[in-house]
């Protein structure tokens, strides 16, 4: 089909047609059927599961342990209920016979309950048991029993094996490499040569807790990130996501290629509560792409254009996904921290979408939505004003020096408020009653302080008063319950890329690879010295080109890797190599993290494999990888934006190299030029039509800009000037006709 009759068909899908999409391209969110009674018995495993976190986060959490073999037990036993061994055409669809239990199959089964004593044992092993001759754990630590090498075989392998159920195989396989690295190493040539680690004490640092297994990643997954997932899922649920996207609309629609613009600035919003791509790309992506069409977008471009822009939500505070949490325990800086840091790169990202979308309506010559296409103000925030109280509570009590799981307990609880309790059905105001116990419950034994608590209680009794249609407790419970079927997938990859992590620790390899990734950058780097030396045109140092080459390798392995890898599991893997080989260059912690974290989500966008992208491309009934070409020069912002902060830590505000505001300013703007030149170079038009030649140089000067210092600016103007005058005249020249 072509775009030309693509742009006629704009036909807006049904709610039905947009959840089989997500289930299509999000492999997380396509789940196996089963019988009606094993649907009631997996529902009530998946409301406890959600209702225990949720009070763990409010009250107090069980030892780490306890805490993590809970999760993981509710990981192996919804996950082996819906997700099929193999994936065909037909393996969700509802199958009985003697071999399955209400649809899910027998060895099903057995996995499951094989996982859960697994994951269950550490906990009740922990202080020994005598009856079987089992000591504490301490002392079984580097030596462990017949139980524990069984018990942590069986939890390796089918921690692997939810990972490959819920995510593919890419993953499990690139697991497996590490774990061969660590059992084999004497067979590896060079610099990666080491002794090797004994399939015993591989065993047991893969199990027990602090590293492996139980390791960081599993724990803030199962503290945190589960948490802010389920925030997030609850928050669209009760009105959230469609008062931004109104709030996108009125902002942004009136102007020139108006409904594309909704899409970035809606996706924005959106993805300040969303951590999934496609799930941003399904939600906002139902109302925007099919606008956009109607504007007359190409197909393939509106696709793209919303693949971009929600592929930001990962990156965009204060929830930016689950690798910011993981960020923060791997740096050991509080998480407010690594939202401030992550504010300017978030905005580069959406200076240079909504940058491409601006030049290519001009381009096009695209008007906005008419005055009657717009959302009313006063009729948005008239119904849907009590829908940021949730969001305005999470953020107060997170950025007041409060643990990350006990804001998200505070917006959870403030989301059901405002979707269950009306101040005209009394007995709904339960719900308002039990969190305001709670806050003065904080109150009263110093937990919280007098203006957390009254602005809580308040929040609770405004929220009664949202005057859009009361959530019922069957749809709120259906409401927690794909809350917890969106974080298994999460789940299932933080507990096997633990596995990743203990490698990296137990043999080094981080450290290794490192100095090689350094080292071949460096005589890489000599010897383009030595060609600009021989030329007389020696514009950077060696140690200058030695940082350039070493960031374009970590760059495009993370791109490369992040082939159907989620972009938590490519970061935690991509850090623990990639630091150490920033830390020789002397890159600031938090810069080589954010830049390995972008390049992650860099590679959701990024063909052959863009789930975004295609998720996009459903929707907009447009060519796959088109809009996965479409949706990768739309996100050049987010392409650069890694090298302009370890180039200039200041722009993450918060570097340890200090906070400068003229810096600031001086190198912000410096990189926003870029992106403007880059976006001007991928549409072709910036003041009137490019010629090719123009477009190399406006591309060029663009990343030059991105090395913010006097010297890089000046070349880069330089290289741009005969493109800017051309412009100037070329614009003078169309008034001047007018």
């Amino acid at each position: 089909m072509t775009d030309a009759s693509q742009n006629t068909d704009a036909q807006e899908l049904t709610a039905e047609e947009l959840e089989a999409i997500e289930k299509k391209y999000d492999e997380g969110a396509a789940t196996r059927q089963v019988a009606p009674g094993m649907a009631k018995v997996l529902r009530v495993v998946a409301l406890t599961f959600a209702v225990y976190h949720y009070l763990t986060a409010g009250f107090s959490l069980p030892p780490d342990h306890w805490h993590m073999g809970w999760h993981l037990a509710g990981l192996f036993i919804l996950t082996y209920a819906f997700f099929p061994m193999v994936k065909t055409s037909t393996a969700f669809d509802l199958k009985t016979g003697p071999m399955r239990l209400g649809g899910v199959p027998y060895f099903d089964v057995f996995l499951m309950i094989l996982g859960v004593s697994a994951a269950l044992y550490l906990g009740l092993a922990w202080r020994g048991l005598p009856l079987l001759g089992i000591e504490e754990q301490t002392f079984r630590m580097g030596a462990p029993n017949q139980f524990d090498m069984f018990f942590g075989c069986a939890l390796i392998l089918l921690v692997l094996d939810i990972a490959r159920r819920t995510l593919g195989w890419v993953l499990p396989l690139i697991i497996c490499v590490f774990m061969a690295y660590a059992l084999f190493g004497p067979i590896f040539p060079g610099i990666l040569q080491h002794p090797g680690v004994k399939f015993r004490t591989f065993v047991s640092s893969m199990y027990f807790p602090q590293e492996g297994i139980f390791g960081v990643t599993l724990w803030v997954v199962s503290t945190i990130v589960f948490h802010f997932v389920l925030f997030g899922v609850i928050a669209q649920r009760t009105g959230l996501g469609q008062l931004f996207i109104d709030n996108a609309t009125i902002l942004a629609g009136r102007y020139t290629g108006g409904p594309a613009k909704v899409s970035v600035v809606s996706s924005a919003f959106f993805g300040t509560i969303s951590g999934s791509s496609v799930a941003n790309t399904v939600s906002t992506g139902a109302l925007t792409i099919p606008n956009m069409k109607r504007l007359g977008y190409p197909g393939h471009f509106a696709g793209g254009v919303e693949a971009a822009a929600s592929a930001g939500g990962q990156i965009t505070p204060p929830i930016m996904g689950a690798a910011a949490f993981i960020m923060a325990e791997f740096l050991e800086l509080p998480y407010t921290t690594i939202i401030i840091a992550a504010i300017f790169p978030a905005l580069l990202h959406y200076v240079g979408v909504f940058t491409v979308v601006h030049l290519m309506a001009r381009r096009l010559k695209l008007q906005g939505l008419t005055k009657e296409m717009l959302p009313k103000f006063r009729a948005v925030w008239k119904e849907g004003w009590a829908n940021i109280v949730p969001l305005m509570g999470l953020l107060l009590v997170l950025f007041n020096g409060y643990t990350p799981f006990m804001s998200a307990f505070c917006g959870i609880s403030l989301s059901i408020i405002a979707g269950m309790s009306r101040r005209k059905a009394p007995i709904t105001l339960i719900y308002a009653a039990a969190f305001i116990a709670f806050a003065l419950w904080k109150f009263s034994n110093g937990g919280f302080g007098p203006i957390i608590t009254g602005l809580l209680v308040l929040g609770a009794i405004i929220a009664t008063f949202n005057p859009q249609e009361r959530i019922t407790l069957s749809e709120m419970a259906d409401t927690f319950e794909t809350g917890v079927k969106y974080a298994l997938a999460v789940g299932a990859a933080s507990a096997a890329v633990g596995i990743v992590v203990g490698v990296i620790n137990t043999t080094g390899i981080g450290f290794r690879i490192g100095f090689m990734v350094t080292q071949g950058a460096s005589s890489l780097g000599a010897d383009i010295y030595s060609l600009f030396s021989a030329t007389g045109l020696n514009f950077f140092a060696v140690e200058d080109l030695t940082l350039f080459i070493s960031l374009v390798f970590i760059a495009l392995a993370c791109i490369l890797m992040g082939a159907g890898i989620p972009t938590t599991a490519l970061y935690i893997m991509l850090v623990s190599v990639a630091q150490p080989a920033l830390a020789q260059l002397g890159v600031p912690p938090i810069a080589s993290h954010m830049f390995v974290l972008y390049y992650g989500v860099v590679a959701e966008i990024t063909p052959p494999v863009c789930t975004s992208a295609y998720a996009a491309a459903a929707i907009a009934n447009s060519n796959p990888f088109r809009t996965g070409v479409s949706a990768f020069t739309l996100g050049l912002g987010k392409v650069i934006a890694p090298m302009a902060f370890v180039y200039a830590p200041v722009l993450l505000i918060v570097s340890s190299s200090g906070f400068d505001l003229w810096e600031f300013t001086y190198a912000a703007a410096s990189c926003i030029a870029g992106v403007i030149a880059l976006s001007a170079s991928v549409v072709g038009y910036w003041l009137a039509p490019l010629g090719r030649i123009y477009r190399i140089l406006l591309a060029i000067a663009g990343i030059v800009f991105i090395a913010p210092s006097l010297q890089a600016d000046l070349i880069a103007l330089l290289i741009a000037s005969p493109a800017v005058i051309t412009q100037v005249v070329a614009r003078r020249k169309v008034g001047a006709t007018a």
